[in-house]
């Protein structure tokens, strides 16, 4: 690759044409919208100077380190130690992308690395999630409201929980909500009635009003004939819908990315079987905002963030969310 035709060109013709590279590796469509944004921005915030010296520099390691804790502590508010990783891995790809004629194998970029090696308890890794930010939390917010299905069906269901059914005082306001909710989340309860009779004897709008998170538990369990049932995440999706703020949403998506994150940063020292209990749940997730730096969202949006994330990066493993 000709590095000074690459430095001739403009900020939005270079980003164009390393696009193309990176839609030509084996690489996932989330990593590529990241590294994106991410690989460029030392010019973005400091000037097209600046990202070159960084990704040409002798010692590029410390050289490319400093000028991103520079940069980062000047322009973010998050964790700089954490953050700096995930924006040297993306310049660290579009040096392999340099030294190649634009159709590298990316195992080399394996090759390359001398730091930053992701770690777990059990087994290395088996993807690479970018470092949880303000600016990943806004890239992943601005996408929430561009999936105009998604964002129609959470209108209608504020619509339904706000103000056509806000109470749980009649079994029929109830059964049309978790009916809705079963349908719209596909949460596979085949037999809603006995669910919403449970609701609906629970007297929950008070717990609701304040927040109580030991509600989720007593929704959850639902004898259904002689069977008892676990709807652990359409309880706290029936919650979340009616106070959002306070009541977070779990499933399988959510659950995949907060392991991934303990067992590659330590933000949280939790089992597994933690995520189940929603008491537990809420609390693991503030913890996750907190030791990244996102105290400027509130849970919903935490909530949105993570489970994009994790339907980006976990799709194989889960087709729907689950109940």
């Amino acid at each position: 690759m000709d590095i000074n035709k690459m430095k001739a060109l403009s900020y939005d013709e270079l980003r164009s044409f390393y696009r193309n590279f990176l839609h030509s590796q084996n690489i996932s469509k989330a990593t590529i919208n990241t590294a994106y944004v991410d690989t460029f921005y030392l010019w973005r915030k400091g000037s097209k100077d600046l990202f070159w010296n960084a990704v040409n520099a002798t010692n590029f390691e410390t050289e490319a380190k400093n000028a991103l804790i520079k940069a980062l502590s000047e322009n973010s508010n998050g964790n700089v130690n954490l953050l700096v990783s995930g924006y040297l891995s993306h310049l660290r790809r579009f040096r392999l992308f340099l030294a190649s004629d634009g159709t590298a194998d990316p195992s080399a970029l394996t090759q390359e690395k001398t730091a930053n090696h992701v770690y777990t308890r059990k087994k290395k890794t088996v993807v690479n999630v970018p470092y949880p930010s303000i600016e990943q939390v806004e890239f992943y917010l601005v996408k929430w409201d561009g999936l105009e299905n998604y964002r129609l069906q959470e209108d209608a269901l504020n619509k339904l929980f706000f103000e056509l059914c806000p109470n749980n005082t009649d079994v029929i306001d109830i059964l049309l909500k978790a009916s809705t909710l079963n349908d719209f989340y596909s949460t596979n309860i085949f037999s809603i009635y006995p669910v919403a009779k449970h609701i609906f004897a629970l007297d929950i709008d008070a717990r609701l009003k304040t927040g109580d998170v030991t509600l989720v538990g007593d929704i959850q369990y639902v004898t259904i004939g002689d069977t008892e049932k676990n709807f652990y995440s359409f309880a706290s999706k029936y919650c979340s819908h009616h106070n959002p703020l306070d009541y977070p949403i779990y499933d399988s998506y959510v659950y995949e990315v907060l392991r991934y994150f303990r067992n590659r940063d330590s933000f949280s020292d939790f089992q597994d079987s933690d995520l189940k209990d929603y008491v537990k749940f809420k609390g693991i997730l503030i913890d996750f905002g907190v030791f990244y730096g996102l105290d400027k969202y509130n849970l919903k949006q935490i909530d949105q963030y993570v489970w994009q994330l994790g339907k980006d990066y976990f799709p194989k493993n889960y087709g729907k969310k689950k109940a």
